[in-house]
């Protein structure tokens, strides 16, 4: 019998989707599916993105330049990058697809197999399933949710360094906490890569969405790490197109860059259509990001607020993105997921939440915690909340 290769039989399932045929199930069965577990906002695409769609009008759909259509880089760096303060070289920017790309393309241009990346868990958690793809291995920071998963001394990052280690890779904002860091705690990290001759992957697809008083700091803003700095973006979650699938890596690295050309050529191009929507997106108004941050404040300060009042639960209140990691009262996690999907039901409906032990490398660490992702509008967050609340009442393995 022939047999499929041991990497991908070990490859771990994501934790985010895996359970997705429980929810498909239910659904079939005619019951209403709350998704708390993926962060797909229900907020509507800017017009100016739907009418790039419409006014489409090829009559070929060819490949363009692997490192993307140079309307949209130049546009990314007129109509973004420069209004928030980072300066980019049309030579320092490739397209990609998507930020899970841009990710892809990190790992494999800073490291050997063998080779490690140093992760402040609980991190996301495709950041280690594309490590282990290319045989990386993965090395933590751990932050603690009672301390509101703030990054801690920089002597634990000390601790954590091995000879193999080549990159720290952060979230900022954060991936599934909602941590943001500050300038000072960038800094701090900043020097800490430079001292050690580490590559800094900064994924800031959430930039966007900082809900703190300081303003969001790009590692590419760190003085003397030009050369270190490799940064992920995305316009998923900033124009809420995460179908669109555009992303994109930026870089002052020569060298990082012509091998971002180098593996963009090897997938040939990015989405076409996508990208045309995203050359439509980058004309967004001002006012567009200011109500979409409302709104999300609005419904992280519901979300944090129902949590809390469910007897046994425990979530920290995030700065930013639109997650919060909660403990729940329950030995597993997983299974009381689960089950939400194949047996609770109130009045005809259930939830869905992501079990977060895979954002963490000891996955007893989040055995009892879930990722909640509140991007629904707030009446159907509260209801949402309410049904898992009601749950965790019936369930028969709580503690």
């Amino acid at each position: 019998m022939v047999e499929i290769s041991s990497r991908t039989q070990q490859l771990p399932a994501s934790a985010i989707r895996k359970l997705v045929p429980f929810a498909d199930a239910a659904k079939a069965s005619g019951v209403k599916v709350y998704h708390l577990n993926v962060g797909a906002p229900d907020i509507k695409s800017p017009d100016c993105a739907l009418d790039a769609i419409k006014a489409i009008n090829l009559h070929h759909v060819s490949y363009t330049n692997s490192a993307g259509l140079i309307e949209l880089r130049r546009d990314m760096i007129e109509k973004y990058y420069k209004k928030i303060g980072i300066d980019v070289g049309i030579d320092e920017i490739v397209i990609n697809v998507a930020g899970s790309e841009s990710v892809e393309f990190a790992i494999q241009i800073t490291c050997d197999p063998g080779d490690e990346i140093l992760l402040i868990e609980p991190y996301y958690t495709n950041y280690y399933t594309l490590a282990f793809k290319y045989g990386v291995g993965v090395n933590v920071v751990r932050t603690n949710i009672r301390e509101g998963f703030r990054v801690p001394g920089i002597e634990e990052f000390e601790k954590a360094l091995t000879p193999r280690t080549k990159a720290l890779m952060i979230s900022n904002p954060g991936n599934p906490t909602g941590v943001v860091y500050s300038k000072q705690e960038m800094e701090i990290l900043g020097e800490f890569c430079r001292r050690h001759n580490l590559f800094l992957i900064s994924d800031e697809v959430y930039r966007e969405f900082c809900y703190t008083d300081e303003p969001h700091y790009s590692a590419m803003n760190l003085k003397g790490l030009e050369q270190n700095v490799i940064l992920v973006d995305s316009v998923s979650k900033r124009y809420n197109l995460c179908g669109c699938r555009i992303g994109c890596t930026i870089s002052h690295n020569k060298d990082v860059m012509a091998a971002v050309v180098k593996l963009a050529q090897a997938r040939l191009c990015p989405p076409v259509l996508g990208q045309y929507t995203a050359l439509g997106a980058l004309d967004a108004p001002q006012e567009y990001f200011d109500q979409t941050k409302e709104e999300y404040i609005a419904r992280r300060d519901c979300a944090i607020e129902c949590l809390n009042k469910i007897p046994g639960v425990f979530t920290p209140k995030p700065d930013g993105a639109f997650y919060t990691i909660a403990e729940l009262p329950v030995d597993d996690a997983e299974a009381f997921a689960k089950w939400l999907l194949t047996e609770f039901r109130l009045d005809g409906e259930t939830v869905m939440v992501t079990p977060a032990a895979s954002f963490y490398l000891d996955k007893s660490l989040g055995k009892r915690h879930v990722r909640v992702a509140y991007v629904l509008e707030v009446p159907k967050l509260k209801r949402a909340l309410h049904i898992l609340e009601k749950a965790l009442e019936a369930y028969p393995n709580k503690l």
